[in-house]
């Protein structure tokens, strides 16, 4: 019976190395891709909080990486916040994230409780640049100056300084405003819209100080 003759097979090197380079190469472009850092943020609607305070309650001031940081991820952190209504969060490049915010904003500060209050109604402790409102309002009262005030453009807010309940026995709705400029507003809750005019209506005054009178029509009396 006939002997197989036996055959030598030969290791081909240069395909094995390439192929353990192919390897390589694929797991540090997966490990550089799973390590790749978020490089830019940027913040969008917010008012009340700086870019680093949203950065911040993100959870992301240290630039970590852009996959354990998914969008979902910020999302959810974000509006875990008592001072954050709801989040978008938008991704560009893997590398971008572009946050859009709408925040619980601080209305006012209510020294009967001595807490500042959000636009949900929430009380916190933390003190924010907003009006005061310095004596006790009745639950119901209170109530719809929340909403009032909800509706108040920021910039006649941060105009205004005080906020006083101060009915009269036409009105039990009627609010005394003391003004950033030195001027003094009375306005009920049924008008407290009118408020929102407040530049346009004074700009004739502008170099007098007076009560502008929006409970009952709307004039002007200049005080001496």
């Amino acid at each position: 019976m006939a002997r197989k003759k036996k055959t030598k097979r030969k290791i081909k090197y240069k395909t094995v190395f390439i192929f353990v380079l192919v390897i390589y190469f694929l797991a540090f472009l997966v490990y550089d891709v799973v390590n790749l850092k978020i490089k830019n943020i940027y913040i969008y609607d917010n008012e009340f909080f700086t870019d680093q305070e949203i950065i911040e309650l993100a959870g992301i001031e240290d630039y970590p990486s852009t996959f354990q940081k998914n969008s979902l991820n910020i999302k959810k952190t974000l509006e875990k916040s008592t001072y954050i209504k709801e989040v978008k969060v938008v991704k560009k490049w893997l590398t971008e994230v572009n946050i859009y915010v709408t925040e619980n904003k601080p209305l006012f500060y209510y020294e009967y409780d001595k807490k500042t209050v959000l636009s949900d109604g929430t009380k916190v402790d933390k003190i924010f640049v907003v009006p005061s409102v310095i004596n006790y309002v009745p639950d119901e009262k209170y109530e719809r100056l929340l909403d009032k005030m909800n509706d108040i453009p920021s910039d006649i807010q941060k105009r205004i300084s005080e906020i006083k309940y101060d009915p009269n026995d036409v009105d039990k709705n009627r609010f005394l405003l003391s003004m950033s400029d030195g001027n003094y507003v009375y306005v009920t809750l049924n008008k407290f819209s009118t408020i929102n005019d407040y530049l346009e209506m004074i700009k004739n005054f502008e170099n007098k100080k007076g009560i502008l009178y929006l409970d009952s029509g709307e004039y002007f009396e200049v005080l001496n």
